[in-house]
């Protein structure tokens, strides 16, 4: 590749990603985070994502802009040109996706592209997946931009290649789980819950989504310092996952932030009855280097279907429900 056809000024933002990567550490969930929204940025594009391989479906396990609310979403590679491009080794791009047909066309129309460009991510000599830049213009990218591309997806190979190595754990488990505290995360999260919102359409079924926040983890780091505020999250994240059955997902969202899809909440009362096992659990007295630490969080839900079939529609209920919940608890002096 002739870097010389990049712009200097392209060259010096693609380093300071690199910095920013590097900075990331073993965290490969931050890292595919950041590449999106840095290769998004760079190619003036309407979104990014980063599919990862697993058996024969491509997994959205980072997004930003318009790929963003599809994160955890699975295609099959066949008949798509993130497969393609697994297929032949190379970037491909196409700038008319009406008039091509190696893409998806339902899946483009559905996030709302009309070009991009995808590159493979090689690992070890394998190909475990592919960033992709989108926008929902025609004829939006060129040779350069595949140039910046393929020079970001060596980033990111080498990042999966770090947070590998120092570990024995496979890749797919490094992205979608939490570093800090071992459950899931955020792309696990989004994946399951539209499994299970397929699943519930099909048999007539209803489930929960309960979304909890932490109360007063800036006060713990405050008064303690950040280890303490880490290990606040990691006893909630525990907390949490012992109160849950085995077919429910606890995921961290980030920060203070986790989702929860219960898989078998039937109605109302089944959720309350969940949210109230959890706070219980959660309010537990908590000793962190013979420090007492008071532990409290915020709990909202919404039941499909009775909030809602929709997927963005029961998100945005649970978390109206969850600041409900702690704007009265702020009132009634709760929240500290």
């Amino acid at each position: 590749m002739n870097q010389n056809s990049v712009s200097n000024d392209k060259l010096l933002k693609i380093i300071n990603v690199q910095t920013e990567v590097v900075q990331q550490g073993m965290n490969l969930s931050n890292i595919m985070d950041l590449v999106t929204q840095r290769t998004q940025h760079i190619t003036n594009a309407d979104g990014a994502s980063v599919e990862l391989v697993e058996k024969r479906e491509l997994v959205y396990s980072a997004t930003s802009g318009i790929a963003e609310k599809f994160l955890g979403l699975r295609l099959d590679m066949e008949n798509s040109l993130s497969g393609e491009c697994i297929r032949v080794g190379v970037p491909l791009i196409s700038n008319d996706i009406e008039s091509d047909d190696r893409v998806n066309k339902n899946a483009c129309r559905q996030i709302g592209l009309n070009s991009m460009i995808v590159v493979p991510l090689i690992f070890r000599n394998d190909i475990v997946g592919v960033i992709k830049v989108l926008s929902a213009k025609a004829g939006h990218f060129n040779d350069d931009n595949i140039k910046i591309l393929e020079l970001m997806s060596g980033l990111i190979a080498a990042a999966m290649f770090s947070a590998m190595r120092n570990e024995e754990s496979e890749l797919f488990y490094k992205a979608t789980h939490d570093s800090l505290t071992g459950i899931s995360n955020r792309s696990v999260f989004y994946d399951r819950l539209r499994q299970r919102l397929s699943q519930a359409l099909r048999k007539h079924e209803n489930f929960g989504i309960i979304s909890l926040d932490m109360d007063g983890l800036k006060e713990i780091n405050d008064n303690w310092g950040h280890r303490a505020g880490d290990a606040a999250i990691k006893e909630v994240a525990l907390r949490i996952n012992s109160t849950l059955r085995e077919s429910d997902t606890v995921s961290r969202l980030g920060g203070d932030e986790f989702g929860i899809i219960a898989t078998t909440a039937v109605d109302r009362n089944d959720l309350r009855s969940l949210i109230e096992r959890i706070d219980c659990e959660i309010i537990k007295p908590f000793e962190f280097e013979d420090q007492k630490i008071n532990l409290r969080a915020s709990i909202g839900y919404a039941l499909f279907s009775e909030d809602g079939i929709d997927l963005d529609v029961l998100i945005e209920k649970a978390d109206k429900s969850m600041y409900e919940v702690k704007r009265k608890q702020k009132g009634q002096g709760n929240v500290r």
